[in-house]
């Protein structure tokens, strides 16, 4: 059945200006040592496909899918990034993800955008990281043994970023630690499954095709037409198939309706393609597909660009 598709990210009016303006100011700190870390990279040709995989990431986090209760959860994708392309790429990947989705789609607050980038693009990656070297360790390599170190890592970085997001609404005063971070460790802890699957097949088919891309030593590996043409082709098959997303809740805002403060959300400030909705398109389903379709390929060419003109630039030096 196809539906409307739901919210993701926490809105501004959850957390207190205080806290909110910390968390931007970590946020930003990290991104710029991102920026600076993949420009120091010589020869670093990974942005054609950070491009790419933040596109798939966008699309597939449109694709909310049941757990229990009436609730839903959706793909995070840090440790699916981390693991393709490295932590601090994965940082940027990430950031870029939530921003357009914050600054275009209406989905978490402005103010709250710092405390969402440093969930998933902070906590999400570094977690994502700090967990799958540690499991390298154990672990002999092989296929199954990347997806099985994918699937633990996509798993505690749903969790831990949850946790986060729990503190971060105690701390605010918003709900107090006792009640929000069992509500909503509980209910990521299932969350974390479906992304760890996601994952695991993901991670599993990637060292079957392309095994090259998980191979941490090379920085120009990844400018291979035929995976940027297949993810792009993937990102958009997923944002068609966005209309049959869950329609229940996702984690967050099924804790925020239980615990009674789901009405502080005060609101986007503006409106570009609220709701995941393409306005003026009064088919439902048509413009869910066509706000998705738009995503994936605002972020897609932006990276595209970006790398054109970083490729000539040198090219000139």
């Amino acid at each position: 059945m196809f539906i409307k598709q739901q919210l993701m990210h926490i809105p501004d009016g959850f957390l207190s200006l205080i806290l909110s303006l910390i968390l931007w100011i970590i946020s930003l700190i990290v991104i710029f040592f991102a920026i600076r870390h993949y420009a120091k990279e010589k020869n670093n040709q990974k942005l054609p496909l950070m491009g790419v995989l933040a596109a798939a990431i966008f699309a597939g986090q449109m694709l909310n899918f049941n757990v229990v209760g009436g609730t839903s959860g959706h793909l995070l994708g840090a440790a699916l990034a981390t693991i393709i392309v490295g932590p601090w790429e994965a940082v940027l990947v990430m950031t870029s993800v939530v921003s357009v989705q914050a600054l275009i789609f209406q989905d978490g607050g402005l103010l709250a955008l710092g405390a969402n980038i440093f969930n998933m693009a902070v906590i999400g990656v570094s977690v994502s990281y700090a967990v799958y070297q540690g499991m390298s360790k154990l672990l002999k390599k092989g296929k199954w043994a990347i997806g099985i170190k994918g699937f633990i890592a996509g798993w505690c970085s749903i969790f831990i970023a949850a946790l986060a997001a729990a503190l971060e609404l105690a701390i605010s005063g918003t709900s107090p630690a006792n009640i929000a971070v069992p509500a909503m460790g509980s209910i990521h802890a299932l969350i974390g499954i479906g992304e760890g699957l996601i994952t695991f097949a993901a991670l599993l088919f990637i060292s079957t095709s392309k095994k090259e891309m998980l191979d941490e030593t090379s920085t120009g590996k990844f400018i291979d037409k035929s995976v940027l043409i297949g993810g792009v082709i993937l990102a958009l098959l997923l944002a068609v198939l966005s209309p049959m997303a869950s329609s229940n809740p996702d984690g967050l805002e099924k804790v925020a309706e239980d615990l009674g403060f789901l009405s502080l959300d005060s609101g986007p400030l503006y409106h570009i393609i609220p709701d995941y909705a393409f306005p003026g398109i009064h088919n439902e389903n048509l413009a869910t597909i066509v706000a998705g379709v738009i995503g994936v390929l605002l972020i897609a060419s932006v990276a595209l660009f970006t790398y054109r003109g970083k490729k000539n630039s040198t090219t000139k030096k």
